[in-house]
């Protein structure tokens, strides 16, 4: 094995990206599995290499220390995988478990069928107004002029719909 320290410019760089990509890709791909994954890793290796490459001091051989460099990629790598899938498996836990997932999907899904039915029995201008401000997000003063009426005309049906739907919907409320 030999010691070295070198100077890397660009004709250098070039020279051990050509004798060494092969051996870095392999180590990467051998423990990885995935090519493209590989690929981006040896693109790091020597990126890091050209970007370092004024304090950079190699004090083993510059085969030894690409390997090791693409052995520990592989390793953060890794390790960072499992901690996300940890991340997201924890997070689903935590969604289903504190929430009752079904349980909530269910009673959603049936309040949002209960309200849908009682808009549907409201006048019908009462129910122009509330689905334009509820279901489209539109301001008093943008249905007043979709609608041609007053803004206070606005606010009444709302209000009125929103009494008809508090009224008949105890068993939703705290």
């Amino acid at each position: 094995m030999q010691l070295q320290t070198i100077r890397i410019d660009e004709i250098t760089f070039k020279e051990l990206y050509q004798l060494h990509w092969e051996r870095v890709f392999a180590v990467c791909y051998n423990n990885l599995q995935d090519v493209e994954v590989a690929k981006g890793m040896v693109q790091e290796i020597f990126k890091s290499l050209w970007e370092r490459r004024q304090e950079l001091e190699i004090k083993v051989s510059v085969e030894r220390y690409l390997l090791r460099a693409a052995k520990l990629k592989v390793f953060e790598h890794l390790r960072n995988t499992k901690v996300r899938r940890e991340h997201i498996q924890h997070i689903r836990m935590l969604e289903c478990s504190s929430a009752h997932c079904t349980e909530n999907d269910v009673m959603y899904n049936s309040l949002k069928e209960k309200v849908s039915g009682l808009v549907d029995t409201l006048p019908n201008q009462c129910r122009k107004v509330f689905k334009l401000s509820r279901e489209q997000g539109l301001s008093n003063r943008e249905i007043s002029q979709s609608l041609l009426i007053s803004e206070r005309a606005v606010e009444y049906h709302i209000t009125r719909a929103l009494s008809t739907l508090k009224a008949n919907l105890t068993e939703y409320l705290a």
